[in-house]
């Protein structure tokens, strides 16, 4: 609660936190609260995060006698974490999942090989060890980053192309050379995909802004590979910063009218027009 003027049925500062499935903390109850959760269910239903800001006159319009009003802030907040799969524990996947745990990603470091990674791993990071690779694929969430670098080419195509044929990828990255991945769409081709399932894929993977061939320089290019790429699906988003300052100055003082008025005003605070 932003703000409240006169009789409210909680103060200033009281807060509740909404999830999808439940939710914690009163802000009174009756009507208003009523339509404060239907708002921040259909926020939550968003994949952006922002602000809103929302009057409500507590009168016959919310069926309350209160008299009073109250300005609710709603803030959504959007988990930064996307899971990223990272198959293979070689000297580029080593060099990579350090720079990965830094990033907003919810990494899973997926190798058979129980030898190769390191003694302890970076904090964050969940490693897996299946017999059959693939099915950490088809139990992947849906919009999960793929990187692909194991110790073994056939492996390669398997899990590329078990990511391609889900069609809810993310980012889907396969290291190596023009020439394997020229190979690998051949492949596919024959296979039944077409240019626009081809053009999903990454290969080969990092900024080629980024030179060079040792594992670590691999690896610092694939991770800025990632980050323009995770940044520029934000991007796409519509704005959702929520209101500016000379919109909350007017909402504020549209609360203040509220009260002097509160036979006059609409739910969300704008005021009727005269018949």
């Amino acid at each position: 609660m932003l703000g409240a003027r006169g009789s409210t049925p909680r103060d200033s500062g009281t807060k509740m936190v909404v999830s999808n499935s439940d939710f914690h903390g009163t802000i009174g109850g009756g009507e208003l609260e009523f339509q404060a959760l239907q708002r921040a269910q259909s926020m939550l239903a968003d994949a952006r995060a922002g602000q809103w800001v929302e009057n409500f006159p507590l009168g016959e319009k919310l069926g309350q006698c209160c008299g009073g009003s109250t300005s609710l802030l709603f803030e959504h907040f959007v988990p930064l974490s996307q899971p990223l799969y990272l198959f293979g524990a070689g000297h580029v996947g080593r060099a990579l999942a350090p720079l990965l745990a830094t990033l907003p990603f919810k990494i899973h470091w997926v190798d058979a090989r129980t030898q190769e990674f390191p003694e302890t791993l970076p904090r964050g990071i969940n490693a897996l060890h299946p017999d059959e690779p693939l099915d950490i694929i088809r139990q992947a969430a849906s919009g999960s980053y793929y990187l692909i670098m194991t110790h073994q080419h056939p492996l390669d195509y398997a899990l590329m192309e078990a990511a391609l044929r889900r069609e809810d990828a993310a980012y889907i990255g396969v290291i190596g050379s023009q020439s394997k991945r020229r190979r690998f769409e051949l492949r596919l081709q024959h296979r039944g995909f077409d240019a626009a399932c081809l053009a999903q894929l990454h290969c080969p993977i990092g900024l080629s802004a980024v030179p060079g061939k040792r594992p670590a320089e691999i690896a610092v290019a694939v991770a800025a590979e990632l980050i323009a790429h995770y940044h520029a699906r934000r991007d796409a988003l519509p704005d959702l910063q929520g209101p500016g300052w000379k919109q909350l100055q007017k909402q504020l003082r549209a609360s203040e009218t509220t009260f002097d008025n509160p036979s006059d005003a609409n739910i969300d605070g704008s005021m009727v027009e005269p018949q």
